[in-house]
């Protein structure tokens, strides 16, 4: 089912909430391998997050 670019981005927003929890959770640990994966993927999601152009031309 094909989705729209406002619901795509919704969904790379829920994934960026669930790395900040997971942040908090691994800087309270001194988790630091996995605060630097965190990271990672953060940039990663954000790189899809704020593409240009965006996905649909209107």
């Amino acid at each position: 089912m094909p989705i729209n670019e406002k619901e795509y981005n919704g969904i790379l927003f829920d994934q960026l909430t669930i790395l900040d929890d997971l942040e908090e959770v691994a800087e309270r640990e001194q988790a630091t391998e996995t605060l630097k994966l965190i990271s990672k993927k953060r940039k990663q999601i954000e790189r899809k997050l704020y593409q240009r152009p965006p996905l649909a031309n209107e």
